[in-house]
């Protein structure tokens, strides 16, 4: 399909509204409490530092786009973004290349494969099939602006920082665990130069791309995060515009078919809402002109998406009308 073909027609935008603050309080508690002892799953194990995590740990926070906080459970513990970071850094690097640019790069279409596979990039002539799986990622990080790989690395902190409303730093413990064990990115790297598709040194690229899986985050910020995205890229507690509205709108596109890699099918199926998770045990959802959801709890699924975290936004989608492919009969009111 081509994009251009659709550049000159006005856009409309159309969106609902949350239920009134003590409600989404509520019902923000009230998923807490259904899935707290919810057991299955097991803690990654694959990066050693997080299979020291606490598997009972068990955070929700929801962010309306009015700016309304709602934190329940073990939300202000911190652990490390991982994988949601793509998302963000892909907001970054679309906000300064534009769409058709980034698009041509990194792709858009969902892979069906695990989110480190070396042949689903064999598979494609060595191009990167969506900035969500690793090989897209790290293509992605190689587009922020930056001359020298310290300068893509402070870029790619303080943007996420804007996301957050307020100063990430690295957990370095996390950051040492990944770099010892991330052999199978560093050949993801110099799989992406063999085909051209990658400027620079991969190992230096691999290295920012590990830094940025490794920032501290909590999940109230990864629901101001989001919500950010939600509200037109304007962060709705700090009120500071990160990005545009086009960057947010591409953004949560491609998260929508690929943001639980080869499960987003069955996630937009089930929960109808745009989202990213990470092997730490994190997921955030946007629903757009609302707000954004986020989970936090370390037992994964077989493919490496948070147990609990799924549940309590299944569970939020449902009660708040976060999915946006819900809708209702329309009653003709009587003149």
């Amino acid at each position: 399909m081509d994009p251009t073909r659709f550049q000159n027609v006005p856009q409309e935008v159309s969106t609902g509204r949350l239920p009134g603050w003590h409600r989404v309080e509520e019902l923000v508690r009230q998923a807490h409490e259904r899935y707290a002892e919810e057991s299955s799953g097991a803690v990654a194990d694959y990066i050693p530092i997080l299979a020291q995590a606490d598997p009972e740990l068990f955070g929700i926070a929801v962010i309306e786009v009015a700016g309304g906080v709602h934190d329940a459970g073990d939300a202000l513990h911190p652990f490390s973004i991982q994988s949601i970071s793509k998302m963000f850094v892909y907001a970054l690097a679309i906000a300064e290349h534009g769409h058709a640019h980034v698009r041509d790069i990194v792709g858009v279409n969902n892979t069906g494969l695990a989110f480190n596979s070396l042949m689903a990039l064999e598979l494609n002539a060595g191009h990167p099939m969506n900035p969500m799986v690793n090989a897209g990622a790290i293509a992605t990080t190689a587009l922020v602006p930056g001359a020298t790989p310290a300068e893509k690395w402070e870029t790619i902190r303080q943007g996420l920082s804007a996301f957050a409303g307020r100063q990430l730093s690295m957990d370095g413990e996390v950051y040492r665990s990944e770099a010892e064990t991330n052999d199978r990115n560093r050949a993801i790297g110099r799989l992406l130069v063999g085909y051209g598709r990658l400027e620079g040194d991969p190992d230096e690229i691999v290295d920012v791309y590990t830094r940025q899986c490794a920032l501290s985050v909590t999940t109230h910020d990864l629901a101001v995060m989001g919500a950010t995205l939600a509200d037109g890229g304007v962060n709705p507690v700090t009120g500071e515009r990160v990005v545009s509205a086009d960057v947010c709108r591409d953004t949560l596109a491609v998260l929508a078919s690929t943001g639980l890699y080869e499960r987003s099918g069955e996630w937009l199926f089930e929960i109808g809402l745009p989202a990213k998770s990470g092997v730490a045990g994190g997921i955030v959802a946007v629903s757009p002109g609302k707000g954004a959801a986020a989970a936090f709890s370390p037992r994964l699924d077989s493919a490496g998406n948070s147990v609990r975290a799924q549940l309590a936004i299944g569970h939020l989608s449902r009660a708040l009308g976060l999915n946006l492919f819900a809708s209702a009969p329309h009653v003709q009111e009587l003149s």
